[in-house]
């Protein structure tokens, strides 16, 4: 591949509720690597010195909007995209489950990206990361994910898996908030629209 197509894509995918279950929303962040150092830098700014890690269901839904709503102010919009995925209920393995909702997230968000940031139809360099739990450390999960590597359209683009506690990834806790932003809509706080205009945020 010519080196100019092979900018590597950074996607961080956290989630909110359990797969196998009514409520499983993932969040994604996409981001060129060279461009990460900077939209980490838009969120940590608008978080305490101090501030540990962010889980969006230990913090008050009116603090959660404003940070979303100044992160997305200052962040640079033309470099990244911000997906909420609704995973629709199925019957089978949670780990397996898990594993589809991330490769439907992924295809959904590279496509985005493709349009709105790259403006060219190929990504081949591309490395997902998610915050490790019982579903995507079980062996049903990285077998799932190799086979759709190999054989599932855009996915095929992703190099590598990678699990890490999300303490030691802003971009991670930015994309749990992201996952949490469907409730609002569930409650009827936002609509679609209101939520991309808001936060950047784009529900398929």
């Amino acid at each position: 591949m010519a080196a100019g197509l092979n900018k590597k894509v950074l996607c961080f995918i956290d989630e909110y509720g359990q797969a196998g279950t009514e409520i499983f929303y993932l969040g994604a962040v996409f981001v060129l690597a060279r461009d990460a150092g900077r939209l980490d830098k838009c969120f940590s700014d608008l978080l305490e010195p101090n501030a540990n890690e962010i889980h969006a269901v230990d913090l008050d839904d009116r603090y959660i909007q404003g940070l979303m709503q100044r992160f997305w102010a200052e962040a640079p919009q033309k470099k990244a995209v911000l997906i909420n995925q609704k995973i629709p209920y199925r019957v089978g393995e949670a780990p397996v489950l898990y594993a589809q909702g991330v490769v439907e997230t992924v295809k959904i968000g590279l496509k985005r990206f493709q349009r709105d940031v790259l403006g060219r139809a190929t990504i081949g360099n591309v490395d997902v990361i998610t915050d490790v739990n019982q579903h995507n450390e079980h062996p049903l999960f990285d077998s799932e994910l190799r086979r759709s590597q190999e054989h599932d359209g855009r996915f095929k683009g992703v190099n590598r898996i990678t699990r890490v506690d999300s303490a030691a990834s802003r971009l991670l806790q930015l994309s749990d908030l992201v996952a949490y932003s469907r409730k609002w809509i569930v409650a009827g706080d936002l609509n679609a629209v209101g939520l991309r205009e808001r936060y950047g945020i784009q529900m398929p």
